[in-house]
């Protein structure tokens, strides 16, 4: 037996979402793949469900998109979307969360039997949707639907027969194509296909939030391999060292076995083990300056104008009301609005469609917070709502909505 042999071991925990790419790629003639893998709509789901400020920042910033709903003039138009029973606010929820996570989203149209005007409309989920291989003048015809894209990267395709297909929606072809799907998306440099979110500068810091809520936890489950080095002298077989490893590691291992007393039996006092403690090198203090960098940047990705929206307080700031105030109505006018245009006009082409002989305002109610402290409502239009004919169509619903209220007492 050698007397001279020298053994440790090391349990290493690898997690992580590691490098997801958000390339387009035409896949056997037929497809584009979103992401090397086809897997970058999953891959943006995967940050938003594992990183909290993250995710506390789109919820703040679609719930201040939603608004209050939905608010037409005449209402009835928003009552019914589809005959599954849903409404247009339905619809609308389900849009704004695509909209703001994915950069954009997909609806599917479908037309009377006469052809005459839209019958039907259905949110479909972004992650289900992949587009057609654009023709010789650059637009996309049509586009497939599977719930099994982006499984890519575990060894299994989805096949594109498998795939439901609906060609893109125009109006001019409704007679030949009953169901089409209104795509909308946001432009983006080199996207030819696909939309990035508005954060997407930031999904590197997204991914080290979630690795620093890793490492935390990986280091008080498995707080024995950071904190104590054990040598034995025993010179065992390897069956002989796993046995006294994995002993060790189900003894004392872990958050829920911390503060036990520590025994070991030997047969002689030379063959006594040396248990030495690690001192830490002041990760805790790193990771913490590396966590506030992350939750700054992420903020500005989001351009959350001041934490205090979130009911973040940071270290400094005295949290006045009018800073408050200032913030808020920055943060409405400079990042919410736009987005509510942006969807009030796509929704508005749409029920134009629905209801061609009815004439349609369509706007988003807003709770609005003055100055003074006092709640204002507003409805935002597709339209910069300002002066001139949008201001008298926004007073138009305004009329309407207190009208149904005073019919309501």
């Amino acid at each position: 037996m050698d007397n001279n042999k020298q053994h440790f071991s090391a349990v290493s925990y690898i997690s992580g979402t590691g490098r997801v790419s958000s390339r387009e790629k035409l896949h056997n003639d037929k497809y584009i793949k979103f992401g090397e893998y086809d897997n970058f709509p999953n891959h943006l789901v995967e940050l938003y469900n594992n990183s909290s400020i993250h995710e506390t920042c789109i919820d703040a910033i679609v719930e201040a998109i939603k608004g209050d709903g939905l608010v037409a003039e005449p209402s009835f138009v928003l009552d019914k979307a589809n005959h599954s029973g849903e409404s247009w606010n339905d619809i609308f929820t389900k849009v704004v969360k695509d909209y703001y996570l994915f950069g954009g989203f997909y609806l599917e149209i479908i037309w009377n039997k006469l052809r005459t005007k839209i019958s039907e409309v259905y949110h479909i989920p972004f992650t289900s949707v992949r587009a057609k291989e654009a023709n010789h003048r650059g637009y996309c015809e049509g586009y497939f639907i599977s719930h099994e894209w982006g499984i890519e990267e575990y060894g299994w395709r989805t096949e594109v027969d498998n795939a439901v297909y609906l060609p893109s929606y125009n109006p001019a072809k409704k007679k030949d194509e009953p169901s089409q799907l209104y795509a909308h998306k946001t432009y983006r440099p080199l996207q030819r296909y696909y939309p990035l979110p508005p954060y997407v500068g930031a999904l590197k810091v997204v991914e080290l939030d979630c690795e620093i809520d890793n490492w935390h936890v990986s280091n008080i489950k498995n707080g024995l391999a950071p904190s104590v080095a054990i040598t034995t002298f025993t010179n065992g077989t390897e069956e002989d060292r796993r046995t006294i490893e994995n002993q060790l590691r189900t003894q004392y291992g872990g958050s829920s076995n911390a503060g036990q007393l520590f025994y070991m039996d030997v047969p002689d006092i030379d063959r006594k083990p040396i248990i030495e403690p690690i001192p830490q090198n002041g990760a805790d203090g790193y990771y913490t300056t590396i966590n506030d960098m992350v939750v700054q940047k992420i903020l500005t990705a989001h351009r959350i104008t001041s934490p205090m929206l979130l009911g973040i307080k940071t270290e400094g700031q005295l949290g006045g009301a009018q800073e408050m105030l200032d913030a808020y109505t920055l943060f409405l006018n400079m990042v919410i609005k736009p987005y509510q245009q942006e969807i009030l006009m796509c929704l508005e082409e749409i029920l134009e469609q629905q209801y061609p002989l009815t004439d349609i305002t369509l706007g988003v109610e807003q709770k609005q917070i003055l100055d003074t402290g006092v709640e204002e409502v507003d409805v935002i239009t597709s339209k910069e709502a300002e002066a001139g004919d949008d201001a008298m169509l926004e007073t138009d619903i305004e009329d309407a909505i207190e009208e149904q209220q005073m019919e309501g007492v």
